[in-house]
Formats: C-alpha cells, structure tokens, sequence
C-alpha cells in the first residue's frame, strides 16, 4: 500500500473528546421542546479539550467521520489542529475508504453489517482487476433493508455490480456460521464495521460500507498505520474464522487460504456436512434473495 498519507491533529483521544463535546453540545436534545431529554436537568454546554491528551504507546491513531451538512455550527478546532467550516459536513471516512482501496497493492479485507455503496463495489471491483486478493465478510442472513432493496429494479445494476465480482477466483463474499450441540448450523449476524488492507493499514470504527453511513448518518473510526498490529488482527480473525493459523503466512497466502477453506465450508453446508472453521463462501448473484446461497 502506497500513497496514504495520514495527517493526525494530535493524539487520538484527544480528537474522540473534541467530537463527544461537539455532538453533546450541538446534537443533543435538551433544548427542544419534548426532546429526548430528562425533564428540569441542565447540565449545559461543555467545554472543549485545551490540552493534548498525553501519548500512550507507538501506534499512531487517526480519527475520521461523517458528519452531515448543517448538523454541527462550531468550528472550535481541537487543539493543535485548524478550524474548518464544518457547517459544510466531514466526510473523511468515505474519502479514505475510497483513497485505502485504490491504495492496495496485495489485499482488502473487509467485514460489515452490510454491502451497500456503489462506489466501494466499483472500486473493490478495479482493485480485483489489478491482481488485489479481496474478501467481504457480511451476515449470511442479510439486513432486511438489503432484501427490500434486491426488489427495487433502479437498484439492478448495483446487485449486478456485486455478482459480478464473483467473476475473480481472488474474491470471496463470505459469512459465517457456527454449530449448535446436534451440528445444526446457526448463521452469525457479523455486525463488525473493519477493513484491513495489505497487512498495513486498517479502520474500525461505526461506519457501515452503506452510502447512508458515509454522507448522511454521524459516524467515527479510528484509523491506524502499523504493519505489526494489522497483521496480528488479521491473523486472529482467520484463525477465528477459519480454524488455521496464519501468522506465518504473508497476506495474499492468507487469503488464498481463506478463499479455499470458505470455497470448501460452502459445499460441506450444501450436503449438510460439518464445516471446519466458521467462514462459508456465498454467492453474490444471489446473496439476500432468501436463505443463504452458497456455491
């Protein structure tokens, strides 16, 4: 991964203080009239951090956002940082998703709620054709949001958008499931909002890869750029997922695992066989149109 450049206004907390205040201070109800607010309490506005939270440990943390045009008027900066007119929105968290997957030289991990931005689809699909390895990690049982979308023929080219990266033997559209007593599967809702790219980068936080989450809904993420830490989540959710091993594994052998291994679970799920691990590849074409399809 090349070419990201991320500019931290000071330490993280810091930052996640700086928006607690705004939000509390600018999106809170206590001053409207039936607002969601305990009736007689005051606390007013508070005050924004003067001071530099103290640095804890060596991986460096950026804080992005969305924030919606008109939602927040203060544009007291935190400290160390610059003021900017954010009565305008902030939509960092879709600049940079967008700028991390056209970054990617090896891989693209990603795990949400749900799979829902044309533009992350587009662009994970010109990553694909550059030789990137890259797995979706949704719930098997979709959101029932998506299932109604499937029904709206406008949203057709998008879901087509979706199947079409099943096209690259270096995709996987996964979820995941685990066994009850009598080995009953029993789909996981995978609720995480992560996304690692090339062993290097990653970001977690509230955003879902929706477009409502990254232009209309307030979300933050934190961010961070350290080799060491990223490969160790990466190797702790496949082992999760997968039930192997890979911290030996550079990404792309990682992957090519993951793809193997979730390729096979959907087959043993299709005869009713026990899975090993807990991932299980699904098809794209047909992914929210019912029970999960798998290959």
């Amino acid at each position: 991964m090349h070419d990201v450049y991320l500019e931290l206004r000071g330490p993280a907390v810091t930052d996640v203080q700086h928006n607690f205040v705004q939000r509390w201070n600018e999106a809170s109800e206590r001053d409207v009239a039936g607002g969601s607010w305990p009736p007689g309490v005051d606390l007013g506005p508070l005050t924004f951090p003067a001071e530099v939270s103290p640095r804890i440990g060596d991986v460096p943390v950026q804080i992005t956002r969305t924030v919606q045009a008109s939602r927040y008027r203060d544009a007291t900066a935190a400290p160390g940082g610059k003021a900017f007119s954010i009565e305008h929105g902030e939509f960092s968290i879709y600049e940079q998703y967008i700028t991390a997957i056209d970054a990617a030289e090896t891989s693209i991990y990603v795990e949400d709620q749900a799979i829902g931005s044309p533009k992350v689809v587009g662009h994970l699909r010109l990553a694909l054709e550059r030789g990137v390895q890259v797995i979706f990690l949704v719930p098997g049982r979709c959101h029932p949001t998506f299932a109604d979308s499937r029904r709206v023929p406008a949203l057709a080219p998008f879901f087509e958008l979706i199947a079409s990266l099943d096209e690259f033997p270096s995709f996987s559209l996964a979820a995941i499931a685990s066994a009850e007593d009598d080995g009953t599967p029993h789909d996981i809702y995978v609720h995480a909002k992560i996304m690692l790219v090339d062993d290097a980068w990653a970001t977690i936080g509230s955003t879902n890869t929706v477009d409502r989450s990254f232009k209309l809904d307030t979300e933050l993420n934190a961010s961070i750029w350290h080799r060491e830490t990223v490969k160790a989540l990466r190797a702790t959710l496949f082992e999760e997922h997968l039930g192997i091993d890979t911290r030996g594994l550079s990404d792309v052998d990682a992957f090519r695992r993951f793809h193997e291994r979730s390729r096979d679970n959907a087959w043993q799920r299709l005869a009713n066989s026990p899975m090993t691990g807990l991932a299980y590849q699904l098809n794209a074409s047909f992914y929210g149109l019912g029970e999960p399809m798998s290959f």
